[in-house]
């Protein structure tokens, strides 16, 4: 029994995001960053003070692959690392002003790719589509028992 990949929901939404994270990364290229160091920005902006470890496991990446990203933007002069506290072994992540700029920039580019993928769709449309896919977010991380460190969750969306 053939399956019909073009109408198939799960791989449809794995494409366009695929996609859609191509198209992020063409954007940001021309800004010489990359998708990733996009994110970084997003998630110091909403998380001030979030340690390298925190934001590997917001990012799915390797603390060390973490600390690389935040080594560029670092030496940018965009982000900054501030001893904890407490404990001196934690470095927490500030954003410096020079990172303003880039912060507009991700938020025109994730305005521009929302209009360019839903180019020809309706308003309507739309709106049930933001609905079943929160719907279908809600029912993963109950599913999971979570998945995502608490509280991270709802500041991915705003990452392009």
């Amino acid at each position: 029994m053939g399956m019909d990949y073009e109408h198939d929901l799960l791989i449809l939404m794995m494409v366009v995001a695929r996609l859609t994270r191509v198209e992020a990364d063409r954007r940001a290229r021309q800004f010489g960053m990359t998708r990733a160091q996009w994110g970084i920005l997003k998630q110091v902006f909403f998380n001030p003070g979030l340690t390298q470890r925190e934001l590997a496991n917001l990012l799915e990446v390797e603390p060390i692959t973490a600390a690389r990203l935040v080594d560029r933007l670092q030496k940018a002069g965009l982000i900054e690392r501030r001893a904890d506290a407490q404990d001196r072994r934690i470095w927490r992540l500030h954003l410096l002003p020079a990172a303003t700029p880039y912060l507009e920039e991700i938020d025109r580019q994730r305005q521009d790719i929302t209009a360019f993928i839903t180019a020809g769709l309706a308003e309507a449309d739309r709106e049930v589509m933001t609905q079943a896919l929160k719907l279908m977010k809600a029912n993963l991380l109950r599913g999971t028992g979570g998945g995502m460190p608490k509280g991270c969750h709802e500041k991915l969306q705003e990452n392009a």
